[in-house]
């Protein structure tokens, strides 16, 4: 059942009766680390480099440029060739030289070494950008689009970076997440190039916003506004169909979408966050929305950020190899082994020397340096990859085929 994700997001208004299965949308993490499986016939050496999580499926990129996948398979966002559910990583079929990976709510989304953007899942809104709206079970590569360096899922939609700074959207387009300035394009299943943005280094989508990080370290957004998450203290301005700047941030390195809020990495190690907080997703020790960034409490030494672009909750790995999360916890997916909601940060419990850290709808995923995947959280369709359907409010270990 998706009944976790679609009630909370139906609660806050962030969609209405349209159910869509599946998002991790916006943040996924890179580390090179290794762990070798055993059987009594066979020894599988598995290097994962990248992880990425979904509304309700998770991701990992092995070091040989191929992809593994696991949790709900309804529109085809594992890439297996089926609609299969997973408890177990299946491997994407058809696609090598990978450098990099993200996923939307039940979309997945690659980037190869030629600079290409390949995609499979839902896709009745165009978030695969192949010029069509036919859902995808194997990978199929975004129309016109080359030399990307950085990409991202939206709820969705999907974002992507290119070498020349400029960035480019595709997909759903009812809040203006494409950034075109278009209020006629209510979809594109094509790239379309996002107005006035140049010297971009990162990109990062929410569920209906996607988010930019220029090069002088200002960060700049678009879509949803409903709740103050494109950052520009005006709630007046419901939405926004180009970019607008995010107000008194500077010195940024790297940034996330959640649901309905936005977070983002200084680089003094500190992480701020604007948009909802009904579920204390910001972090400030509060319930109280912010249209403008405020710091997240009680953080510092921060080396990474995820959020959880189809959820409500927050993760932070610091660079002592801990792993930090705040905001929704109904079914465990901050890791503190309960199942109450924090407006702090909390640490994630039992989880030590953490290379890398993935947010998805309600569950979260960790690569340690000793190259083990862990997740926590939601586990209704095997997203957490330990061969069943419980929940789990602390860390399991993924279970590598």
């Amino acid at each position: 059942m998706k009944k976790y994700l679609f009630l909370v997001l139906l609660t806050l208004g962030i969609i209405s009766l349209r159910i869509i299965p599946g998002c991790g949308m916006g943040v996924s993490t890179t580390t090179t680390t290794k762990v070798t499986t055993t059987t009594s016939t066979t020894t599988t050496t598995v290097k994962v480099t990248t992880i990425a999580g979904g509304g309700y499926h998770s991701i990992a990129l092995k070091d040989d440029g191929t992809i593994l996948s696991w949790g709900l398979n309804e529109k085809g966002q594992l890439g297996d060739g089926t609609f299969t559910d997973r408890t177990t990583p299946a491997q994407v079929k058809n696609l090598t030289n990978a450098t990099t990976i993200d996923a939307g709510f039940a979309h997945t989304i690659a980037l190869k070494s030629d600079g290409t953007v390949w995609a499979w899942g839902l896709n009745e809104n165009g978030q695969l950008g192949d010029g069509t709206l036919t859902n995808r079970t194997t990978p199929v590569q975004a129309k016109n689009l080359t030399s990307v360096t950085a990409i991202a899922g939206g709820g969705i939609h999907t974002v992507a970076l290119k070498g020349d700074g400029t960035v480019w959207a595709w997909g759903d387009n009812s809040y203006g997440q494409l950034g075109n300035g278009d209020i006629n394009v209510r979809k594109s299943n094509f790239p379309i190039q996002v107005t006035g943005l140049t010297g971009v280094i990162a990109v990062a989508g929410g569920f209906d916003h996607s988010i930019a990080l220029k090069s002088d370290g200002t960060v700049w957004a678009w879509g949803d506004n409903r709740y103050g998450q494109l950052g520009n203290g005006d709630l007046n301005v419901l939405k926004s169909y180009f970019p607008i700047q995010v107000t008194g941030l500077t010195g940024v390195i790297a940034v996330a979408g959640g649901a309905s809020y936005t977070l983002a990495l200084k680089s003094d190690g500190t992480v701020w966050a604007w948009g909802d907080n009904s579920l204390g997703q910001l972090g400030n020790g509060t319930h109280s929305g912010n249209t403008t960034p405020g710091q997240v409490s009680e953080l510092s030494s921060v080396t990474a950020i995820a959020g959880a672009g189809g959820g409500l909750h927050s993760i932070a790995l610091k660079n002592d190899g801990t792993a930090w999360a705040w905001g929704s916890n109904i079914v465990g997916q901050l890791g503190d082994g309960s199942t109450t909601n924090r407006n702090i940060p909390v640490q994630v419990t039992g989880l030590t020397s953490v290379a890398a850290i993935a947010a998805g709808g309600a569950h979260s995923i960790a690569l340690k340096s000793d190259g083990t995947v862990w997740a926590w959280g939601f586990n209704d369709h095997g997203q957490l990859g330990d061969g069943t359907k419980t929940d789990r409010y602390s860390p399991i270990k993924v279970k590598w085929p």
